[in-house]
C-alpha cells in the first residue's frame, strides 16, 4: 500500500465497524452506521442536499470520466456511449466509456494478485473505506437513482443511499467470516508410536475464482447491485460493473469512487471497471459466455436470468428474478390497519418492486374482523377506498409513487381492463415540478380463483402498480394456491393476515417447504415489501424467483476458494 491509505488507516477508520457488521450478522438486531436522514449530512459528514444537487447537475451532458480529466482512465475505451433519460423527462446527457472487451478483460486479471494476496481483513477494511465514501455523497447518489429509476427522492435517498450502503456492508461482512472461518496455517501431528510422529505445517490461503461481472438492474441499481459488487470485491475477484442501459449513473459514480480508493490503497484501479453497451448492443450475453468470467450477479426478468444460469456454466451465477408476491387474508384483528398497511406496500414506488405484493387472496365468503364481518366485496372496495384515501393528496401520492420506470409498465397498466374487473382504476397525478414525468396510481383487479381462465393473469408476474384480489372457496384453497404459486413461479415475499394459530401455523409450513420468507399480520410502518440489511433475509434462493439470498454465507462461499499447501515440518 502507499502511504496514501495504509493498513493502519483503514484499521482505525473501519476495523470497529467491521467488528460491529460480524455482530449484526450473528444478532439479526437492528443495526446502521449509515443515516437515512437527509439532514445527518453535510457541516463536515459528507455532501449536504445542495451540494449533492449540484455535484448531480455537474454531470449531466458530458463524459463520464473517472480521473476527474476528461480521460476514460480505464484499458481498451473505444469510444463513448450512453442515452439515459429520466423517468421525470430529463435528457441526463452522460456518455460513458465503451470498451475493448479483451484490453480490458487482460487487465482486470492482470490486477488480481496483489489484491489476493493482500488477504480477507485489508480487503475488507478497503471495502469500508470504499462505502464510506459512497456514503458521504449520498445525496449526490440520490438524484442520479432517482433519475434513472423513477423512484421518489426519498426513497431513492435511503433505499439508493445507506440502505444499499447497508447490503454492501453486509456482503463484507459475511465475506470476511466465511474467508476467515478457516485458520491461515495450522501444525499438523500424527502419532506414530514408537516412531517419530508425521509433522507437517500447513497454510491454507481463500483465492478468487477470477473476474465477476455484476449485470445491474434498472429500478434499484445500487440496492440490487452493491451486494454482489462488494461480496465479489471482498473475496478477492475483480469485478465488472455492466449497468442497466437506463441506470448506468448510479453504479458509474460506485466504480469511480472504488478505483480511486484501490489507486490510493496501493492496488491496480483496473480492479473495478465499467461497461456500457451501445443501444440494442446486448452486450449482457457476450460476456456471459466469456472464460474470464468467473461470477456473475443479474437481477432482472425471469427468461435471461434462466439463460445465464443455462448457459454461463463457467460461471457461478447468482439470480433474483420474477416472482409471483402472495398475500393470504384469512381474518385480522385491526381491520383499518390491515387497509392500511396493503394500501401503502401496493402504493410505494408504483409497485415496481420485486417485493410488492401483486395476489392478495381473499375468500369469497368473506373474512372475521374487529370491525365485523366483510364480504370479499367489501374487502375489496375497502382497500380501493384506502389506496385512495393514501394517495388522495398529489404531494403526497408523488412522495410515495415515484415515475413509471419504462414503456413495458405503462403498457401493463393501460391494459389492466382486459384482465378483469377493475375495483380501482389507475389515475395520472401531475407532477409540479417534473411536468414530464408519468406518475399512475395502482389499479386493483377483482379475479376468481375458481376460473382456469383467470389463471394466466394472476399466476404470471405483473410488474407494476396492478395487483389481484383473487376469489377463493376458503382459506384452506388460498394455501394450496398460495403453495403451488410459489413452487411454480416463485415468490420474493409472502404475507398473511389471520387470528388463528391453526391458521398461522399452517402458512409458514406452506412457506417452510416452499422456502418463501413471511411477514405475518403487518398493520403499523413495517411493510412486506421492505427488508433490512443484517436483519433480514432478502429472498430464499430456494424457490423459482431467485437461487441467492442477499445476503447469507452461501452468497459470499463461492466466490473464493481455499488453497491447502503442506510442507514437511
Amino acid at each position: 500500500m502507499t502511504a496514501d491509505l495504509a493498513v493502519a488507516q483503514l484499521t482505525e477508520r473501519h476495523r470497529a465497524t467491521l467488528d460491529k457488521a460480524l455482530q449484526a450478522i450473528r444478532t439479526r438486531e437492528y443495526w446502521s452506521p449509515h443515516p437515512e436522514h437527509p439532514k445527518a449530512y453535510g457541516d463536515g459528514h459528507g455532501l449536504d442536499a445542495a451540494e449533492g444537487k449540484a455535484a448531480f447537475e455537474a454531470l449531466l451532458g458530458k463524459r463520464f470520466a473517472f480521473d476527474g480529466s476528461g480521460h476514460a482512465d480505464q484499458p481498451g475505451t473505444d469510444e463513448w456511449t450512453g442515452a439515459e433519460i429520466s423517468p421525470y423527462g430529463i435528457d441526463l446527457g452522460v456518455s460513458y466509456p465503451h470498451a475493448d472487451l479483451d484490453t480490458l478483460l487482460a487487465a482486470m486479471r492482470a490486477a488480481m494478485p496483489s489484491w489476493r494476496d493482500a488477504g480477507p481483513e485489508t480487503r475488507a477494511l478497503v471495502c469500508l473505506e470504499i462505502l464510506a465514501r459512497i456514503n458521504a455523497r449520498t445525496h449526490e447518489f440520490a438524484h442520479a437513482v432517482m433519475h434513472t429509476s423513477g423512484q421518489a427522492f426519498t426513497m431513492a435517498f435511503q433505499a439508493g443511499g445507506p440502505h444499499a450502503q447497508d447490503r454492501g456492508l453486509e456482503a463484507v461482512a459475511y465475506a470476511y467470516q466465511e474467508q476467515t472461518r478457516t485458520p491461515s496455517s495450522a501444525h499438523w501431528v500424527k502419532p506414530q508410536g514408537k516412531r517419530d510422529p508425521l509433522k507437517l505445517r500447513t497454510t491454507f490461503k481463500a483465492v478468487p475464482r477470477g473476474v465477476s461481472l455484476l449485470i445491474g438492474c434498472n429500478t434499484f441499481p445500487t440496492w440490487n447491485g452493491f451486494p454482489g459488487l462488494f461480496a465479489s470485491l471482498a473475496t478477492g475477484n475483480p469485478v465488472l460493473v455492466k449497468p442497466h442501459p437506463r441506470a448506468i449513473l448510479p453504479l458509474a459514480l460506485t466504480v469511480r469512487i472504488a478505483r480511486e480508493v484501490l489507486g490510493e490503497a496501493g492496488f491496480d484501479p483496473d480492479l473495478v471497471c465499467l461497461v456500457a453497451e451501445r443501444p440494442g448492443e446486448g452486450i449482457a450475453k457476450t460476456l456471459a459466455l466469456r472464460p474470464e468470467i468467473r461470477i456473475i450477479d443479474y437481477t432482472g426478468s425471469t427468461s435471461f436470468g434462466d439463460w445465464l444460469e443455462t448457459n454461463a456454466r463457467q460461471a457461478q451465477v447468482y439470480t433474483e428474478k420474477a416472482g409471483v408476491n402472495t398475500v393470504v387474508v384469512d381474518s385480522t384483528d385491526d381491520y383499518r390497519g390491515m387497509l392500511g398497511n396493503l394500501a401503502f406496500a401496493l402504493s410505494l414506488y408504483s409497485g415496481q418492486m420485486c417485493t410488492t405484493p401483486q395476489n392478495l387472496l381473499i375468500p369469497r365468503d368473506g373474512i372475521d374482523t374487529d370491525a365485523g364481518h366483510k364480504t370479499y366485496d367489501e374487502v375489496v372496495a375497502d382497500l380501493a377506498a384506502a389506496v385512495d384515501k393514501l394517495l388522495g393528496d398529489d404531494a403526497r401520492a408523488n412522495a410515495l409513487l415515484g415515475a413509471i420506470v419504462n414503456p413495458q409498465v405503462r403498457e401493463r397498466l393501460d391494459g389492466v381492463a382486459s384482465l378483469g374487473t377493475v375495483a380501482l382504476a389507475s389515475r395520472s397525478v401531475a407532477h409540479p415540478e417534473f411536468p414530464d414525468a408519468l406518475v399512475r396510481t395502482p389499479a386493483i383487479v377483482t379475479l376468481d380463483g375458481a376460473k382456469p381462465d383467470d389463471e394466466a393473469a394472476y399466476l404470471s408476474e405483473c410488474f407494476g402498480p396492478v395487483s389481484f384480489a383473487v376469489a377463493v372457496d376458503s382459506t384452506a384453497d388460498a394455501l394450496a394456491l398460495l403453495r403451488r404459486t410459489v413452487r411454480e413461479k416463485g415468490a420474493m415475499t409472502v404475507g398473511a393476515y389471520t387470528t388463528s394459530a391453526e391458521v398461522e401455523r399452517a402458512v409458514e409450513e406452506v412457506c417452510e417447504e416452499e422456502s418463501a420468507n413471511l411477514s405475518l399480520n403487518l398493520t403499523g410502518g413495517v411493510y412486506v415489501n421492505q427488508t433490512a440489511a443484517f436483519a433480514d433475509f432478502h429472498g430464499t434462493g430456494g424457490n423459482p424467483a431467485a437461487n441467492a439470498t442477499l445476503c447469507d454465507g452461501a452468497f459470499v462461499a463461492n466466490r473464493f476458494r481455499t488453497v491447502e499447501v503442506r510442507r514437511p515440518e
